[in-house]
């Protein structure tokens, strides 16, 4: 992509009405522009950003056995007045009508119109597990909408729902998906910590908050540092046998939120393995038994013929609130530091002497040989100050800027920069080519 062409709306100043850095750093770059209190446009490059995280959820979903559909945005109350859920969910549900007057939401999660179509459709104990899901703009009313995309009323999620004969299997669905958060999270460039959490709203007795630890975090949280060092996507993961031990062996040591902190338990740690941090939520899960089943009559023949309430989970990803909650993680004071997974460009390509034949041809040439490595570029064609090219690709947080400049092409080189590290380095066509290709790959 052209910059000269591309709509990319940075702005210099920090916008007064940003309070952290993610809503911050997301309206300089020209991300997002508010339509609404808590209600956003995603413009294309926070949109390429919004697109790379959901592809790497699904792809982690698939692996761990679900099945991806898509559900509407509106639902029938009379669904949520059958769980019981209508009146107690508050104000944060947008209620409305149609025009004969039936009464319907926008909304907010899907347990009542999942557990809804499987008690049509599910015909014996022999059509479990299941699980579903799907990748869908919700919408609560927030009283106070803030912090950007971290707390809008208009958000994508990634919302699962698993279904099973009996607490056994719902456990071991439980499982998959804990262990599937947990690889989702670190290929997002994300260390995320399992803590327990309350259930709130949705019910149930058993909950996972993953928080992913930063500075500007919404709360204070606690752990063992062995959980903030240990690599996820080293360790093997077989879907198909028993993950307990794994779920086991993350929620053994410490961690633990504010409203659940042990302090006896947490000093009980060696000093060097006490974290105290804050941190953010990135995905909640949750079992919820037969909260749903029971009250909407979604049974099945178990066995001896008799009738069995499904047993049931859900599992939520914020697709949205990760990209504020990556760079809350990731960024200096020059602007974000996107991982390279997640990254709406792999590279920018800077042109300091747009204009020049010798400079034109040799960006050219390169722009066309990094998209055949695969590679998404950002090419700067700009005829503007090298100063501000420079801080338009570090407020964007590209992974890396390749510059090309009159004198480093007498020399054969280009200057090559990690926006990571800051590091540079002069090298030649071929060696950068290896060096990016090497990195897309990691």
């Amino acid at each position: 992509m052209r910059l000269s062409s591309y709509f990319l709306p940075v702005l210099k100043e920090n916008p007064s009405e940003a309070q952290i850095v993610s809503h911050r750093l997301m309206l300089r770059a020209g991300m997002v522009r508010q339509s609404a209190a808590g209600i956003y446009s995603w413009l294309p490059l926070g949109h390429r950003v919004l697109k790379k995280i959901e592809q790497i959820v699904r792809e982690e979903q698939d692996a761990a056995g679900a099945q991806e559909m898509l559900m509407p945005t509106i639902q029938p109350a009379e669904l949520w007045q059958k769980s019981g859920r209508y009146d107690d969910y508050g104000k944060e549900m947008l209620r409305i009508t149609d025009r004969h007057e039936r009464p319907l939401l926008y909304g907010p999660t899907n347990e009542e119109m999942l557990t809804d179509i499987l008690r049509g459709d599910l015909k014996s104990y022999r059509d479990l597990p299941k699980i579903l899901y799907h990748i869908q703009w919700k919408f609560r009313d927030e009283v106070r909408p803030r912090f950007g995309v971290m707390r809008g009323r208009e958000f994508l999620m990634k919302d699962a729902y698993s279904f099973d004969l009996d607490q056994a299997g719902a456990r071991r669905s439980y499982n998959r998906m804990f262990v599937a958060y947990l690889r989702t999270f670190a290929r997002l460039g994300l260390q995320a910590i399992p803590m327990q959490a309350d259930t709130g709203p949705i019910g149930g007795d058993l909950s996972h908050e993953f928080i992913v630890l930063a500075e500007t975090g919404e709360s204070g949280v606690f752990c063992d540092r062995a959980l903030i060092e240990r690599d996820v996507l080293s360790e093997q993961v077989d879907y198909s046998g028993d993950l307990q031990p794994i779920v086991d062996s993350w929620t053994a040591p410490y961690a633990a939120t504010e409203e659940k902190h042990d302090a006896a338990r947490f000093e009980a740690l060696p000093p060097e393995r006490q974290v105290a941090a804050r941190g953010i939520e990135v995905g909640h899960i949750f079992y919820f038994g037969a909260k749903y089943s029971k009250p909407m009559g979604a049974v099945v023949p178990g066995p001896n013929g008799e009738q069995i309430a499904l047993e049931g989970g859900s599992y939520g990803i914020g697709v949205s609130r990760l990209v504020g909650g990556i760079i809350e993680a990731s960024h200096d004071d020059n602007g974000i530091i996107w991982p390279f997974s997640v990254a709406p460009f792999h590279v920018g390509l800077i042109n300091l002497k747009a204009g020049d034949a010798d400079c034109d041809a040799a960006c050219e040439d390169l722009y066309g040989k990094l998209k055949a490595a695969g590679l998404d570029v950002l090419y700067d064609d700009r005829d503007e100050r090298a100063g501000a090219k420079f801080a338009t690709m570090d407020l964007i947080g590209l992974p890396y800027q390749v510059t090309v400049g009159p004198r480093g092409l007498k020399a054969g080189v280009l200057e090559v920069k990690n926006r990571a590290t800051g590091e540079k380095e002069e090298l030649t066509v071929e060696a950068m080519l290896a060096k990016l290709a090497a990195a897309r790959v990691a």
